[in-house]
């Protein structure tokens, strides 16, 4: 594998974390796509919040008013991570799926029955489960096929997409293998049927730059706790979309986009932290502005996470016994994430020997349950799922090889 021009050991110190020892050995993460590590500045900034400017918004007084500032603060740097049009088209949730759950009780008011929703078998179960809910109110909420490859059936996705459909919902990427899907045909074929683009993407997100200008997409989820900051859900409009739908909201709240689609009390240290990921991810970058920054940093990132990812792939695939489910890493377009079975062993089994060496794996189907289901794994348990984080090492691939290679004996 090519030398990492990465500093491992100055990101590494960043977070608080990775100096964790459990059984008087490290921590090896390797459990980012349900969640990264968090550096200090973004602790920071969320400790500094309650520990200066602890209010409610819309004041008159000073803490209030620092409130405020750091909404829009952080709706202006989530503008620049998503190349939004402006910090009006960020919206802040208690999470993504709380905010999709939202947007389909929204539109379930404005569709007819007869109108159509395309979701796909590859989507997170957030992506799926507010969507099917619709079926209640007689709209036709219809699945793209996933290949057993791991990609989606795009011949099917152009015979079920017609003048019916109002909305596509699908992910940008898999959260359980790591395919990246070809979110730019689905915009092509929605501008064809005059229709809604909704993206998920969560786990695209952490490891990609993304242009919502570039995609076209009207409607794109993500969660910060992904990209190394605190648990909170954001949303993406396009101009005057999300004002176009009856969202759930009270009297007394913002009746226009962003705040239309916000319930209550907003968790503003979170939102601190949000802004302090963003900046944090911005400084492997070089640009004069943020957007400048993101975009080279995840030029950065990404070489850095796909040599990893690429060089876990490789090692673990040619062991007795364990099958790769997904796509190989022969191309970029896809996400650090290496997912695998062992014969003879569950995907718990796997994982639970990983823990006795201090490696945090997920097991199971990642609440991407239909795509696991639809490629006869679920049953089985689903996969042993490993994802690759700006913080991890060639060491700890090397560990992760060297235990997974015992399994197979």
């Amino acid at each position: 594998m090519p030398k990492s021009t990465f500093d491992s050991a100055a990101i590494r110190n960043q977070f608080p974390s990775l100096k964790r020892k459990h059984n008087g050995h490290p921590m090896v993460f390797l459990d980012g796509p349900g969640g990264t590590q968090v550096p200090k500045s973004v602790v920071d900034a969320m400790v500094n919040y309650y520990s200066t400017s602890n209010a409610n918004s819309h004041g008159a007084f000073v803490t209030a008013m620092e409130t405020d500032d750091t909404i829009h603060g952080m709706r202006e740097a989530m503008a620049a991570y998503l190349n939004a049009e402006g910090p009006e088209c960020i919206s802040i949730g208690q999470n993504m799926t709380t905010l999709n759950f939202s947007l389909a009780r929204a539109m379930a008011r404005i569709l007819q029955p007869g109108d159509e929703v395309l979701i796909t078998k590859l989507d997170h179960e957030a992506n799926r489960g507010p969507w099917l809910t619709l079926r209640e109110a007689g709209i036709d909420v219809r699945e793209v096929n996933l290949l057993p490859n791991g990609t989606l059936d795009y011949d099917d996705f152009k015979e079920k997409i017609n003048e019916h459909t109002r909305l596509v919902a699908m992910g940008m990427s898999s959260n359980c293998i790591g395919t990246v899907n070809d979110f730019k045909l689905a915009r092509k074929l929605t501008y064809e049927y005059n229709a809604w683009l909704l993206l998920d993407a969560v786990h695209y997100a952490p490891h990609f730059a993304i242009d919502v200008q570039d995609i076209g997409c009207d409607f794109l989820l993500c969660s910060a706790y992904k990209f190394y900051g605190p648990h909170v859900g954001l949303l993406y409009a396009k101009p005057g979309t999300l004002d176009r739908i009856p969202t759930d909201r009270l009297r007394v709240a913002g009746q226009a986009a962003p705040e239309s689609i916000e319930t209550g009390t907003l968790n503003h240290a979170a939102i601190a932290g949000v802004k302090a990921a963003v900046d944090f991810i911005a400084t492997f970058g070089k640009g004069k502005t943020l957007r400048d920054k993101i975009t080279s940093a995840f030029d950065t990132i990404g070489k850095h996470e796909f040599e990893l990812a690429s060089y876990l792939y490789k090692k673990i695939k040619v062991l007795p016994g364990v099958t790769i489910v997904g796509q190989d890493f022969s191309k970029t377009t896809r996400t650090p994430t290496v997912s695998f079975t062992l014969k003879g062993k569950t995907p718990l089994q796997v994982c639970e020997h990983l823990a006795k060496k201090n490696i945090c794996a997920w097991d199971g189907h990642f609440y991407a349950i239909r795509a696991i289901e639809s490629l006869g794994l679920l049953e089985k348990g689903g996969v042993t799922r490993l994802g690759i984080s700006i913080y991890n090492t060639k060491a700890e691939m090397d560990l992760v090889i060297a235990e997974i290679k015992k399994l197979t004996v």
